[in-house]
């Protein structure tokens, strides 16, 4: 990766789009350039998909909630996970350090779906209990992390 592909990357992270054109609107990096690095960060698996984002509570699933699981799970995490995964409404699981094991974010309908989601967490066997959390305002949901960088800090951070 070097300084074109970042500055790619951080363009489309700013911009919510994958736009050859307005990509080199905001880089200067000719559109044939830019369409070969972003077959080629494909390739890599640097970019994974060309999906549109969601606006949540435009969607109307805009109660958010974060748990906490604690677990005593005989097989690996990754068996776990999956049947947290497995739960409908849950966005994102990951498996932590410390007391708590894992740690997964839900998006609902509303708040009565609540209890519903905390029901079928303890539902799973290797689940001792969850602690639950509502998200009452959001302010950075960033699914882009580049977005949140500088382009100089990134440049340095990961150009070789």
């Amino acid at each position: 990766m070097d300084e074109r592909d970042v500055a790619i990357l951080k363009a489309i992270s700013d911009l919510e789009t994958g736009s050859p054109d307005k990509l080199h609107e905001e880089t200067g990096i000719p559109v044939s350039t830019i369409h070969y690095r972003l077959n080629n960060l494909r390739e890599a698996g640097v970019i994974e998909n060309d999906l549109y984002d969601f606006d949540h509570e435009a969607l109307g699933l805009d109660v958010t909630i974060i748990l906490e699981v604690l677990a005593d799970y005989d097989g690996t995490s990754e068996e776990m996970q999956e049947d947290l995964l497995d739960i409908e409404g849950v966005t994102q699981v990951f498996f932590t350090m410390g007391e708590t094991d894992f740690i997964v974010l839900a998006r609902l309908p509303d708040s009565d779906s609540v209890e519903g989601i905390i029901a079928d967490f303890e539902s799973i066997p290797e689940v001792d209990r969850t602690n639950s959390t509502f998200v009452v305002s959001t302010m950075r949901d960033e699914s882009r992390a580049p977005a949140t960088y500088d382009l100089e800090t990134l440049t340095g951070a990961l150009v070789d």
